[in-house]
């Protein structure tokens, strides 16, 4: 199976050949597929096995050519090192599409994360307690 199986839209399909990503792993065919349905799953696999682009490229393909400027979704993590690497995964699979993603996080300034509450990004990535601290 490839990821061109899946449907995906080229902008993603690009970004995922550029990244040397070329057949989905074993989470990613089991859960996209669902996840483009609009169904919920819930799933468990170890580091490493995809678990962020198969929640995330069912995000990019729904948002892909849609009216942007307000947030569209959000993803609470426990600690800033995640909050951070989904935002980068996020930015490399949706390199070659409008789609902007903001991580929000403690120990940094309000500022640049306020902006991304008020330009409406796509995807916030937040912690618990900033969220609640900017809100």
């Amino acid at each position: 199976m490839s990821f061109d199986s899946l449907d995906l839209h080229p902008h993603l399909l690009k970004a995922l050949e550029e990244k040397g990503f070329l057949h989905p792993t074993a989470i990613q065919r089991s859960a996209i597929p669902f996840l483009l349905q609009g169904k919920d799953i819930l799933a468990s696999a170890v580091t490493g096995s995809g678990k962020t682009a198969a929640f995330l490229l069912p995000l990019l393909q729904q948002w892909i050519g849609k009216p942007q400027g307000k947030t569209r979704g959000l993803v609470l993590v426990p600690t800033r090192e995640l909050a951070v690497q989904i935002a980068d995964h996020f930015h490399q699979l949706a390199l070659h599409t409008p789609l902007k993603a903001a991580a929000v996080y403690g120990g940094v300034s309000f500022a640049a994360q306020e902006r991304a509450f008020r330009k409406g990004v796509d995807l916030i990535i937040a912690t618990p307690g900033r969220l609640i601290d900017l809100f």
